[in-house]
């Protein structure tokens, strides 16, 4: 019988290392990091990092580019990256301990990246906006309407005629437990975003920080109250 049961085992085995998992999260900001810095993040030697590195290559969840005497990495593409926010999503964190670390498990909930597009409470108020507005049709699945083409298009945001990836699609949040919006449109977005100011990031850099300027324009484009960018409640 045809099975991918040992290929599957392989990919789970790649992630049920502590280490490789970590890094494999640290990615997700979509940033090029070297060798070296994942290894300070993970807290292993630069040998035990490269060991790992080479293994996530070897299984396809990473891509690597040498520049000089620099080896950068990042995920392989966005369907890696979609795996790991959700199988994030199917995880219950560990209790938060220390200040310092829960103020960053705070920030990463308000707004973050994930790889290409918004993410956390930030996203997921984005997303029940668009929908309130007639810009997203979910009644089967997801998918922009015309209105929505038309909004983007307000924005200055055109898209290919024939992208190589979805227009839009769910993406499960991991703290929200609630989807937010992926696929091209929430990547153009998410830049739109981030190059205008209305956003930017903070901390680890996966975690961003809506701006006054964001306040602003998401309530005249979108509707969204400051409130909301600071909670919204999960269902």
């Amino acid at each position: 019988m045809n099975t991918v049961g040992p290929e599957l085992a392989a990919l789970a085995g790649l992630l049920a290392d502590e280490t490789r998992a970590t890094m494999c999260l640290a990615l997700l900001d979509k940033r090029a990091w070297t060798a070296g810095e994942l290894a300070k993040l993970c807290g292993v030697a630069p040998s035990t990092a490269s060991e790992h590195i080479s293994k996530l290559i070897a299984g396809g969840l990473l891509a690597e580019r040498r520049q000089g005497r620099h080896r950068y990495v990042r995920l392989a593409n966005d369907a890696v990256a979609g795996l790991i926010e959700s199988m994030s999503a199917h995880v219950t964190p560990a209790p938060v301990t220390g200040l310092r670390q829960h103020s960053a498990s705070a920030a990463l909930a308000r707004g973050r990246t994930c790889y290409d597009h918004l993410a956390g409470r930030l996203g997921v108020a984005i997303t029940d906006a668009m929908s309130a507005n007639g810009l997203l049709n979910t009644d089967t699945g997801v998918a922009l309407t015309e209105a929505g083409l038309e909004w983007f298009s307000g924005l200055g945001i055109r898209f290919p005629a024939a992208p190589k990836r979805p227009l839009v699609r769910s993406c499960l949040d991991w703290t929200e437990r609630r989807d937010h919006l992926a696929g091209v449109a929430a990547a153009e977005l998410c830049r739109a975003v981030l190059e205008r100011g209305w956003a930017v990031r903070i901390g680890s850099k996966r975690a961003v920080k809506v701006t006054p300027l964001g306040i602003d324009e998401l309530h005249r484009h979108l509707g969204i109250g400051a409130a909301e960018l600071e909670c919204v409640p999960s269902r």
